[in-house]
Parts: C-alpha cells; sequence; structure tokens
C-alpha cells in the first residue's frame, strides 16, 4: 500500500527572511480559520483525501487509558502493523519517507525496518492554551530579523506561520506542559551496540510562571533549565544551569556548569550551536531536535507533505522493556516502534555565509498537530547526509500535550548513535506543575544542587 505525498503549499514562502523590519501576525479573519478548518493549533483539521489520516476531533481523552507510576496505558496495544517497510520494499514508499531513512535503510539493509500502523491524530492541548495561541497569531511580532519575539505570550507564537523561521519558532514555543521535572536515560553506543549510559534530573521553568515574575526584568527569557547528573555514580554532581532568550542575538544564552570535583561554578558560553553533546554524537543545538537561537541558518519553508513517523510510541515506554530489549547494534529496537502517516511542515535550514556550524544543512520535518520536530537529517560541510535524527512521539492524555519517548541521533559514517530521554525504567518520568522562584535558577543555587 502506498500512500501518494500531497503537498500542501504554504500562505506565504519567503526563503529567507532576512533582517529589516518588524513582522506582524495574521489578520483577524485568517485568525479566526484556529478552531474552524484549522485546528486551534494551526494544525490541518480535515484528513487526507485519500482516507489514510483521518480528521483530528480533539486527540485522544484523558482518560484513554490506565496511568501507573506515570506510565500510560497503550489506547492502541490491540493493533497489528498494516505493513512493514524494509530495505527491499522502501522504494515503494519513497514519496512518503525522508532521505535519512531511505539512507537508514541503505545503511542497515538486513536489520532497519519502518512498521507502519493505522494513523490516529491523538495529540492535543489544554483548552487554556487555545485561547493564547489565538491572541498570539494576531499580535507576536518576529523582530531582529527573526532571531526574537514581541508581544508573545506562552505556548505557541505563530499557529499561521508564513516563513520557515516561524515554523522552527512554532517547534520552539510549543506546549510541553506546565514548568516540569523530568528524569531520563541517555544511552551512547558503539558500532557493535555496546553501550554507556547516564540518567539525568532536568528541571524546566518557563518565565511567565515563576512566582515572581518581573516582565520588566525577565521580558527576554524564555524559560530557565537545570540538567543534573543522578547516575551512575561517577557522574553524579555535575550540573548545568541555562538561561534561555528569546532573542540571542541581543541577549545570548546564559550557562554555567557545576564541576563536583573541583566544587566550582563556571560560566559555559561554549553550550550552544554546534558544540559537542553527549558523546559527541550530537551538537547542542540538536537536543530536542532543535534548540537555541536560528540566527545562523536561513530557513527555507518548502510547505506540507506526508510522512511516516514516529508516533504513540507507547511499546518504547512500556516498563517491561529493559536496556538491552531497547538499544540494538545500529540503530533502535524498530520492533518497539510505531509509524503512523501524518502531514508534516517541511523546513530547510542552510547555513549563512560567513557563519560557521559543523552542520551546512538540515532538513527538518515538524508534526502538524504537536509543532514538534520529528524528522531531522543532518549534513556535513561537504554536503553529504552525515547524521539522522527521530523522535519519537508519545501523547501523555492525561495532561494534554506530547513528549518524546526516545529521541534517535544516527551517525551514518561512524555507526555509533545516541538515544536520549528514554523513561521506559524510570516511574513518575515526568512531574508536571512546578513551582519555583528566580532565585532557584542562579549560580548560586546551582552549587546547591550539585552538593546535596
Amino acid at each position: 500500500m502506498n500512500t501518494a505525498i500531497k503537498t500542501f503549499a504554504p500562505l506565504l514562502v519567503w526563503g529567507v527572511l532576512a533582517s529589516g523590519p518588524t513582522q506582524a501576525g495574521v489578520d483577524s479573519s485568517e485568525a479566526a480559520r484556529l478552531g474552524t478548518t484549522l485546528t486551534p493549533v494551526g494544525a490541518e483539521q480535515a484528513g487526507n483525501a485519500a482516507g489514510t489520516i483521518p480528521a483530528w476531533t480533539g486527540g485522544l481523552p484523558r482518560n484513554a487509558g490506565k496511568v501507573v507510576d506515570s506510565f500510560r496505558q497503550d489506547p492502541f496495544a490491540a493493533e497489528k502493523p498494516l505493513f512493514i517497510i524494509d530495505s527491499k520494499n522502501a522504494q515503494r514508499y519513497q514519496a512518503n519517507l525522508t532521505p535519512g531513512q531511505m539512507a537508514m535503510f541503505k545503511r542497515y539493509p538486513d536489520t532497519y525496518r519502518i512498521p507502519v500502523y493505522t494513523t490516529h491524530r491523538s495529540a492535543n492541548w489544554p483548552e487554556s492554551t487555545y485561547a493564547k495561541i489565538r491572541q498570539n497569531a494576531t499580535h507576536t511580532l518576529s523582530i531582529a530579523g527573526g532571531n526574537g519575539l514581541e508581544n508573545y505570550t506562552s505556548p505557541l507564537a505563530f499557529p499561521i506561520p508564513k516563513n520557515g523561521l516561524e515554523v522552527i519558532w512554532n517547534h520552539i514555543t510549543r506546549y510541553r506542559g506546565d514548568s516540569y521535572v523530568r528524569v531520563t536515560s541517555t544511552y551512547m553506543t558503539t558500532p557493535s551496540g555496546a553501550y554507556s549510559w547516564k540518567t539525568e534530573r532536568d528541571t524546566l521553568a518557563f518565565s511567565e510562571q515563576l512566582s515572581d515574575y518581573d516582565p520588566a526584568r525577565q521580558k527576554n527569557i524564555l524559560y530557565y533549565f537545570t540538567s543534573e547528573n543522578i547516575a551512575p555514580a561517577r557522574d553524579v554532581g555535575g550540573v548545568l544551569l541555562v538561561h534561555e532568550t528569546l532573542d540571542q542575538v541581543k541577549e545570548p544564552r546564559m550557562a554555567w556548569q557545576y564541576n563536583s570535583g573541583q566544587r566550582r561554578v563556571r560560566r559555559a558560553p561554549q553550550v550552544a550551536y554546534d558544540s559537542p553533546g553527549p558523546g559527541n554524537l550530537r551538537t547542542n543545538d540538536q537536543m530536542d531536535m532543535f534548540n537555541g537561537s536560528p540566527d545562523r541558518y536561513d530557513w527555507q519553508l518548502v510547505g506540507k507533505k506526508e510522512l511516516y513517523i514516529p508516533y504513540n510510541s507507547y511499546r518504547l515506554a512500556d516498563p517491561a522493556n529493559t536496556a538491552d530489549d531497547l538499544i540494538h547494534p545500529g540503530h533502535l529496537n524498530q520492533d518497539k516502534t510505531r509509524y503512523e502517516l501524518h502531514r508534516v511542515w517541511e523546513v530547510i535550514a542552510t547555513l549563512k555565509p560567513n557563519e560557521r556550524h559543523i552542520y551546512s544543512k538540515r532538513h527538518l520535518f515538524l508534526d502538524e498537530d504537536t509543532w514538534s520536530v520529528v524528522e531531522g537529517d543532518h549534513y556535513d560541510s561537504r554536503g553529504d547526509l552525515w547524521r539522522v535524527s527521530e523522535n519519537h512521539l508519545l501523547s501523555l492524555y492525561d495532561m494534554r500535550l506530547s513528549i518524546s519517548a526516545a529521541e534517535m541521533t544516527y551517525d551514518l559514517t561512524s555507526g555509533r548513535y545516541l538515544a536520549n530521554y528514554l523513561i521506559n525504567s524510570i516511574k513518575d518520568a515526568y512531574q508536571f506543575g512546578l513551582k519555583s522562584r528566580s532565585s532557584d535558577f542562579t549560580p548560586a543555587a546551582l552549587r546547591n544542587i550539585g552538593i546535596r
């Protein structure tokens, strides 16, 4: 069964949003499409002509399954794959696959496969976010050549985007739940499948949700973030603190690190752009598929298309899985994955002249219902495809938001890969509704976290 690709022309495509005048939001008549022909977050409400993508009817209800220790029951556990794509039949489905997925079939012809299931548009956000999104549609402004936002209220800056930069801002500002603490595991592999691992406790607090939020002082702060190593024992005590700014050209991201061995807090300006992440397998701005300032790239909005993407990944988050069940040589155990046909926004980021980054081009695909980057292809300085990223989305139906059950980065050259944000072995991995003050996210507080 091959579903033909369907490309949707965006309202207005600008290959590059150059520096210059402030860009305004859409007018009220256009914004009125939200909740009618468009979903409240700007996705197409209707299904596709072939009937392989259904209409959005509100997403999963809060009682879609049992929740035990924050593990969500799979509402679709009884379903079987409609078909499986492998290296032998991948050409047949190429129109609905990314270049990175095709490269994975070539790199691992005997083991890599994509099990395709019935599509469910399970994603939704709380009703309380929808009014803010409608307001942003007409009020949020793109400033500083697209590198900053004005008149923005969290979440979702541009529900009806007009260019590639606005699309990537939607990923950056998408709804992730209220401020939270999460505990997840990361695995760094060798080509043979051997791995090292670590467990981290991350805290993310949106500035608007701080009890002492001061717009005059914190207007340019999007969120505060700490990441603490809590296992294995040799890594315990290292902590990273980030103040994430909206306009990082005007006010660069501020970061500090606490080294438990030296018992010192140091500024960490290198925690940005293409500085290396865990295992030197991804860049720092590749975390969360893309984060940080978009200023080094020109962002081209290609349009929309239909792709087989990781979705409703409850099997990956099943606590019955061990690390060995999931981490296999070359790639994740694809028998534990689930892919569905969904509409995505397609964006190509090309490195600007005279800018520096190890990736000369990034080809990103964003799920229309969550604004999450779900597929990412990353090209080296010669223009060759180097790394492939996949974000296995999971709907927390009781919380009305989506998270990553696993964020994968595959290095096609070395055969190594990185698996981030696995929660299968962790009870209560996400705890929302964090109450905090700005004083909890200072260099002095960082030292206290590291020695507790």
